[in-house]
């Protein structure tokens, strides 16, 4: 009885947090809001993966990088996708660099993306078929990248099969399969309560210092650990408070210090 209490009184902790919080204007900076320039799914799925898979350094040249992409894609992905080639985007992104990033691993990402959509329709139905072929969204999410990949390693692409956290991937997960204020969710027939938490080093971050884990690297198994801690919570949305969480940190009007005293009744609770 004592456990049940206090997950309920850090349940009600967080979602406090994400009523204060979770809200569309504290986007910004963050590659999520390039999503909101679509209204069709076909376009918003492959935004989601460009951006999540650029979503990694500071994040003024991760916004820089997406919409570099983005913008030279017009205003329908799909149909850039369609009517491309992956040797005309090898030309076009010649002098595209984002860190480890080169324009050839963008074009060799377009034409993954390009050869899931000419065998399922979109990347949200090869997820759902493969779903339901490995019995876990984990396990589509990695034959999704080894689709994309085509035996070459890419910058862009990560596995969790290898033990990548795959904070990218999970994130676009998150946006295009959750459906709130902040994530415009899309893809249908995929499961919140199967989502696994993005971890960054911000969530990291504030977890260790909840305690939710105590693990020294921010891996798929501490990811899988803190998911577990939130699944515990909110067994149907593990992910929902992510965005809420992480803003602290990001946004320079929000310190994680902020948080971590919002939270500090809720963490002695869970020392208890």
């Amino acid at each position: 009885m004592a456990l049940l209490a206090r997950r309920k009184r850090l349940a009600e902790a967080f979602e406090t947090i994400y009523e204060l919080y979770n809200r569309r204007e504290l986007v910004h900076p963050d590659p999520l809001e390039f999503l909101y320039r679509y209204d069709r799914v076909e376009d918003r799925e492959i935004a989601a993966l460009i951006a999540s898979s650029l979503a990694y350094g500071r994040v003024t040249m991760i916004l820089k990088s997406v919409a570099c992409v983005l913008d030279a894609m017009g205003s329908s992905p799909r149909a850039f996708i369609e009517s491309g080639s992956e040797t005309a985007w090898r030309e076009q992104f010649a002098d595209f660099r984002h860190r480890f990033t080169s324009g050839d691993d963008v074009a060799a990402l377009l034409g993954g993306v390009k050869r899931v959509i000419g065998k399922s329709g979109s990347l949200g139905e090869f997820l759902r078929t493969s779903r339901g072929v490995c019995g876990t969204l984990e396990g589509a999410l990695d034959a999704l990248v080894e689709e994309l990949e085509s035996g070459r390693k890419n910058s862009l692409l990560c596995r969790p099969s290898l033990g990548s956290a795959c904070k990218r991937h999970f994130l676009m997960l998150r946006w295009m399969v959750r459906h709130d204020e902040v994530d415009p969710g899309g893809w249908h027939g995929l499961d919140p309560a199967e989502l696994q938490v993005p971890l960054d080093t911000h969530m990291y971050s504030v977890c260790r210092s909840l305690r939710f884990t105590r693990r020294a690297s921010a891996d798929l198994k501490t990811a899988r650990e803190i998911t577990s801690v939130f699944a515990s919570l909110r067994p149907d949305d593990p992910v929902r408070y992510d965005f809420a969480l992480t803003r602290f940190g990001i946004r320079p009007d929000m310190s994680e210090a902020e948080l971590i005293k919002l939270c500090t009744s809720a963490r002695h609770e869970r020392n208890d």
